[in-house]
């Protein structure tokens, strides 16, 4: 019987058409996939049967009723584990398992039984044991990802809906899910899969509803969802197949570009030797917590190595990478596959987001350096045409787009950077097939002009047709090298310890990707695995919060911080995270007005290289001259627009229109100093600070109109 019907859906948002027509029909103790390009209307549809969208017509009907809302969809027994991993940070495990259980004046269940349940679920999805009671805000995000999907299925739904929710795992990380899912199949429930990952549907779909530009275009059930038919549905028969436009290059010289020799990712691993070769794109992979992750950002300058250093071997002299400035430099860039993290500015424009790093390169002004967007267009419309952006206005804000999409900006800004080695950390995540192959024929466009790249991904299918070798880590070290042609199975279980490191005479269980392991195998018994645990990451007690004695949160900004006043309103924090080497603080408006015709926020006070010992700032430390010991200020906004009165420091909230938002925040910094100039800018601010920020805290003051007019 039918459990969900979805009849001729339409949803639109303004000018655009989400879904157009959509029609869907899944069966009790079915696993129905929803497969598309980016900006297909996958999410949405997903958003539409958990109630959270409204469709502008057609009908819906989960087990028989019609929900109107999220909280009527989880009456009937609806579930959704959204793209986006939807967590409060500051909370511990527990609470975000059961989040949304308990009423504000009563409660479900003891936390006795909470515990209980929580530990019992999550020691089956992860295979050992977490501690529910630790706070999220420094776990990674696959095990975010998991508490995601835990939190799903301690409701015990009847329809489960997961939207890239496989996108952070590994492949053993995926197969438990897949175990799970298979449960709750055979009890009776409906289970609707949104992904990109085609060999995983293939392996666990019973039915597939593909969809191009908000129509369903094609159901394929059982034998018919192959790669090959759910190619052909969202791109048409007619698709150029994969090919790379370019012969590999080939380098005579045999030296390498980057260079590493005994480093430690970790304190106790064993030391790592790496060199990279100009034309090579090295695959990194193994199972989730195995120091790949932080392998790369190492590399890229991000992190330290614990011990030992890269070396940069691409000029005359040897350059090395010992932070971020100095991989710039050397034009080694680095994409995130954690966009909502670490990559996205969701306050800037699409336009903001893809040009924000060459900003200077092209600028015009002399010292000023306006934006020049007439240099800057070009570049925008050839790095969003390679990797077929699909977008509105270029000026909407990055978080109009798929999360596909914006992952496909962050990477068309690293092309814009122009660099000679691209460091890209799981970088196709939650990024469709086609889309795939366009940033795989890039890559190779990319390497066969003498560029390198490292890739790192969990999905081993990645590297067969992109890759020239591939490293595999385990315990915080490169265990095992394969080289073309690639056997991904032999790649795989050398993940699991089964590789040449090992021995080929070892007793552990191989994994097949087309067949996998038993389930007992998988599942239950993760010593036969040897599966090393994932390195536990520090926590801290106390959330990370800044608070003021001169206005509270959301309040009206008293007179004496505002206009032609220029003086600092008092600011303090606590909760400051481990490792934290200074900070620095900006103030910025959230609401611009459109006249100023100004492509960013405005800066009102921008401070950094503040003491690490320092959580408190009197009022009026600025502009007079009080600011600790070593800590320095930038010139604000108003200079940049040449309103007299104003110079370096504490500029106060001066809206011409209305009532603004004005967005106090403070970072923590892994580093002691930045390595930017007194003269530089908000740019040159927020490129320096959010690539070695631990952590960030804010409040916000709002104050509008102007009492006064702007000086002119």
């Amino acid at each position: 019987m039918s459990a969900v019907e979805l009849s001729s859906v339409r949803k639109t948002f303004g000018p655009t058409v989400a879904l157009d027509g959509c029609t869907l029909s899944a069966s009790v103790g079915e696993v129905h996939a929803i497969v598309g390009g980016n900006g297909s209307g996958k999410s949405t549809l997903a958003k539409v049967i958990s109630g959270v969208l409204i469709p502008d017509s057609g009908q819906v009907s989960i087990l028989g009723k019609i929900p109107t809302s999220p909280y009527e969809a989880r009456k009937l027994g609806v579930a959704t584990v959204f793209q986006e991993v939807l967590v409060a940070d500051s909370c511990s495990v527990l609470d975000n398992l059961f989040l949304g259980v308990d009423r504000l004046f009563s409660f479900t269940m003891s936390k006795a039984e909470k515990v209980e349940k929580g530990a019992t679920l999550m020691r089956e999805l992860l295979g050992y044991d977490l501690d529910l009671m630790m706070p999220l805000e420094s776990l990674p995000l696959s095990l975010k990802q998991w508490i995601t999907i835990g939190r799903a299925l301690l409701t015990d739904p009847k329809v489960l809906i997961l939207d890239e929710s496989s996108a952070a795992l590994d492949f053993e990380s995926t197969e438990r899910l897949f175990r799970k899912i298979r449960m709750i199949k055979e009890a009776g429930a409906v289970v609707f899969i949104v992904t990109h990952r085609i060999a995983e549907l293939v392996r666990i779909a019973d039915k597939a509803t593909v969809l191009r530009d908000g129509v369903d275009v094609g159901c394929l059930v059982k034998e018919e969802i192959t790669e090959s038919n759910i190619l052909d549905l969202i791109a048409g028969r007619n698709r150029e197949k994969y090919e790379a436009s370019e012969e590999p290059y080939i380098d005579v010289r045999k030296k390498p570009i980057l260079s590493l020799r005994s480093a430690q990712v970790w304190p106790d691993s064993t030391a790592v030797n790496f060199d990279l070769f100009p034309g090579e794109i090295v695959g990194i992979t193994g199972l989730d917590g195995q120091g790949q992750s932080e392998f790369v950002r190492a590399l890229a300058g991000i992190d330290p190595f614990v011990s030992g250093t890269a070396i940069y071997l691409g000029d005359d002299e040897p350059a090395p990478i010992t932070d971020l400035p100095a991989a710039h430099k050397n034009r080694i860039v680095y994409v995130t596959g954690d966009r909502k993290k670490d990559g996205i500015f969701p306050n800037l424009s699409i336009f903001e987001n893809l040009t924000m790093p060459i900003y200077k390169e092209y600028g015009a002004g002399g010292s000023i350096s306006f934006i020049n967007r007439s240099k800057l267009n070009p570049i925008f419309e050839r790095e969003t045409d390679k990797l077929a952006v699909k977008m509105g206005s270029r000026e909407d804000l990055i978080t109009s787009l798929s999360g596909g999409n914006q992952q496909k900006v962050l990477i068309a800004r690293a092309f814009a950077e122009k660099p000679n080695v691209l460091v890209l950390n799981d970088p196709a995540r939650g990024v469709d097939v086609g889309a795939k192959l366009d940033l795989y024929r890039n890559l190779k466009e990319f390497a066969a002009t003498g560029k390198s790249v490292v890739f790192l991904s969990s999905e081993i299918e990645e590297f067969s047709f992109l890759c020239t070798r591939v490293c595999v880590f385990r315990n915080g070290t490169i265990t095992d090298e394969f080289r073309e042609p690639f056997d991904n199975n032999v790649i795989l279980n050398s993940t699991f310890g089964r590789g040449r490191a090992y021995g080929s005479d070892s007793d552990i269980p191989a994994v097949n990707i087309e067949s996998p392991a038993p389930e007992d195998k998988l599942t239950g018994d993760i010593p036969m695995l040897q599966r090393p645990q994932p390195r536990s990451l520090p926590t801290t007690s106390m959330r990370f919060e800044l608070a003021s004695k001169s206005f509270s949160n959301g309040d009206v900004l008293p007179d004496r911080y505002v206009e032609s006043s220029r003086f600092s309103p008092h600011l303090i924090w606590t909760g400051v995270p481990e490792g934290t080497k200074s900070f620095a603080i900006s103030v910025t408006d959230l609401d611009v007005p459109e006249a100023f015709n100004f492509p960013r926020l405005f800066a009102h006070w921008l401070v950094y290289d503040i003491p690490p010992d320092v959580t408190e700032l009197v009022e009026g430390v600025s502009p007079d001259g009080q600011l600790p010991k070593n800590a320095k200020e930038l010139r604000n906004d108003f200079v940049t627009f040449g309103i007299p009165g104003f110079d370096r420091g504490y500029g106060g909230p001066w809206p011409p229109d209305r009532s603004h938002r004005y967005m106090f925040t403070v970072y923590a910094l892994k580093v002691s100093e930045l390595n930017i100039t007194v003269d530089d800018d908000f740019v040159s601010f927020s490129k320096a600070v959010l690539p070695v920020a631990i952590g960030n805290t804010s409040i916000v003051g709002t104050y509008g109109p102007a009492k006064q007019e702007l000086p002119k």
